[in-house]
């Protein structure tokens, strides 16, 4: 038996939805990160260009810890952190309970507090990079996210 003659071959298509509904690729953004971008520091465009893309996760302390730099600048008397706040607030970003006892292990081996240390072993959990204006936490992320197997 012959193959069909090329012209009565069927076309094939691809339907997709708007790429704002595609998979993108996961990324964990920390409380320097995220700061960052809500109350205009001067690495917000970095900041911006570095997630650009990806679906945002974070430890769900993220919550408590930009909270509390909205306080400490509200307190300062700079009006802007109620709106950063606000578009916090806003942001889509998933948040993610932690493995206490881990987090404990990696913030006694990179020597990290254990909130950024929770950042870290949301990264490892993940497999996705870990987006922070800390050095020592990046750091310690090159060394632990390198050696995941």
């Amino acid at each position: 038996m012959s193959p069909p003659p090329v012209s009565a071959m069927p076309t094939f298509y691809v339907a997709e939805p708007p790429a704002q509904y595609l998979v993108r690729p996961a990324m964990v953004i920390d409380c320097s990160a995220l700061a960052g971008i809500v109350f205009q520091e001067p690495w917000q465009d970095e900041a911006l260009q570095r997630i650009s893309g990806r679906t945002l996760h974070a430890p769900s302390l993220l919550s408590f810890e930009i909270t509390s730099v909205a306080v400490k600048k509200l307190r300062r008397g700079e009006a802007h952190a109620a709106d950063g706040l606000e578009q916090a607030v806003g942001m889509d970003v998933e948040l993610h309970d932690i493995n206490l006892q881990q987090v404990c292990e990696l913030a006694l081996r990179y020597q990290l507090s254990a909130y950024d240390a929770a950042y870290l072993w949301l990264a490892a959990e993940l497999k996705a990079p870990l987006a922070t204006f800390d050095e020592k936490l990046a750091t310690a992320a090159q060394a632990h996210l390198s050696s995941l197997p």
